[in-house]
């Protein structure tokens, strides 16, 4: 009995000691990304000024496990999560050889990406849907991989990788730079006629008949994109 209680504990403080790597991994990632944004939206901000269009960009820290983007209508939301996940053994990731030969490598930490349209937030539609544009998946050597929507301008033959793929400033820039993209070339569609004929006094009180929006072009894959 003795020699059970032992391996008990000893898996429950070895998974402990992975996960919290994982998170802490998964927060330095995070605050880079943090940094970057900022410098990112920096360069945009004095680009656009030269050329005197008008343009917003703003970058704004939300939270510790949260920073926005926004930038002409849209917004882009990064958020990270504080838990440590792992995948059932037929998710495209966990069939890899590099997961296979380490256990730890089962367990993740994850950054989203959504894309919400600036007036959301301005005006509180709470109903108004976000859109994932991708996700960043962390594990305990500090590698990663995206998967997501299949419009990020990035090479995912090479992202979806996690064995090769070591974190580093410029993935993280592009990893970013993709995703303004991304939002960028996707326009909200408008609602059919038929659609908007009838409204509430609620709805016209909360103009929420004029948009129901809804982004096109988004195409999610619920696999690791490759």
């Amino acid at each position: 009995m003795e020699d059970r209680l032992n391996d008990i504990i000893n898996g429950l403080h070895q998974k402990s000691i992975t996960k919290e790597t994982i998170y802490r991994n998964t927060q330095k990632t995070f605050v880079r990304m943090k940094e970057i944004s900022q410098e990112l939206v920096s360069e945009l901000t004095e680009r656009m000024n030269n050329m005197d269009t008008g343009v917003m960009i703003e970058y704004r820290n939300i939270s510790e496990h949260e920073f926005q983007i926004r930038f002409s209508n849209d917004l882009l939301v990064f958020v990270m999560h504080t838990n440590v996940v792992t995948f059932p053994d037929d998710y495209e990731i966990m069939r890899n050889q590099y997961v296979d030969e380490d256990f730890r490598r089962r367990f993740f930490g994850h950054i989203m990406a959504y894309n919400f349209m600036a007036d959301t937030i301005k005006y509180n539609r709470l109903d108004d849907p976000g859109y994932l544009i991708g996700r960043m998946l962390v594990n305990i050597d500090m590698h990663f991989c995206i998967e997501g929507v299949k419009q990020l301008d990035l090479p995912m033959d090479k992202l979806a990788n996690i064995a090769k793929n070591k974190i580093s400033d410029k993935a993280l820039r592009v990893i970013v730079e993709s995703a303004m993209i991304a939002s960028v070339n996707n326009d909200l569609m408008g609602q059919d006629v038929s659609d908007i004929e009838r409204i509430s006094l609620k709805q016209k009180l909360e103009n929420s008949h004029l948009i129901r929006p809804r982004k096109l072009g988004f195409q999610i894959s619920h696999d690791l994109t490759n």
